[in-house]
C-alpha cells in the first residue's frame, strides 16, 4: 500500500466527517424548531433533510485501469425541505389556531429526528475510528522502518 493510498483513506473519513457534522446540525436544527409554528417562509418550521453525494476522483495511480473513477469520499450535495404535511393539533386560544382551534405544528418528529442523531453520530465515530487506526499503522510503518 503506498502512502498516497494512506492519505486518501484520510480523506476520504475527513469528507465523512464533515458530512455527518453538517447532518447533525440540520439534525439539532429540527429539534430546536419542533414547536415553531412562525418560520420566516410563513406558516410552521418544515423539517429539513441532508443529502449526501458520493465524491469520484480520476484514479491517478498507471496500475488502475485507464479511465475508471474510485470512490473519494462523500459531499453534502443538498439540504433540502420535506414535503411532508404539518401536523393539525388541537389548541384553542391559540394565535395561529383556525376557526376550529386547530393549529398546524411542524412536521418534525423527535423520535426520528433521535434515531437520525444516533445513526449519524455512530457514522461520526466509525469515519473518526477509520482516521484513529490510518494514523496507527502509518505510525507502525514508521517506526519498523526508522529500526
Amino acid at each position: 500500500m503506498g502512502i498516497s493510498k494512506v492519505f486518501s483513506a484520510l480523506d476520504i473519513s475527513a469528507t465523512g466527517l464533515t458530512a455527518e457534522r453538517i447532518r447533525m446540525n440540520v439534525i439539532a436544527n429540527n429539534i430546536a424548531n419542533a414547536n415553531a409554528t412562525n418560520s420566516p417562509d410563513g406558516g410552521p418550521y418544515r423539517r429539513e433533510q441532508v443529502e449526501f453525494q458520493s465524491i469520484l476522483n480520476k484514479a491517478a495511480n498507471l496500475s488502475d485501469i485507464d479511465g475508471m473513477e474510485r470512490l473519494g469520499g462523500v459531499k453534502v450535495s443538498n439540504i433540502m425541505k420535506s414535503n411532508e404535511p404539518f401536523n393539525k393539533v388541537f389548541i384553542p386560544g391559540h394565535p395561529q389556531a383556525d376557526e376550529n382551534g386547530f393549529v398546524e405544528m411542524p412536521n418534525v418528529n423527535i423520535a426520528t429526528e433521535m434515531v437520525d442523531l444516533v445513526t449519524a453520530s455512530r457514522s461520526y465515530e466509525a469515519n473518526l475510528a477509520v482516521i484513529n487506526s490510518s494514523k496507527d499503522i502509518t505510525n507502525q510503518a514508521l517506526s519498523i522502518i526508522g529500526r
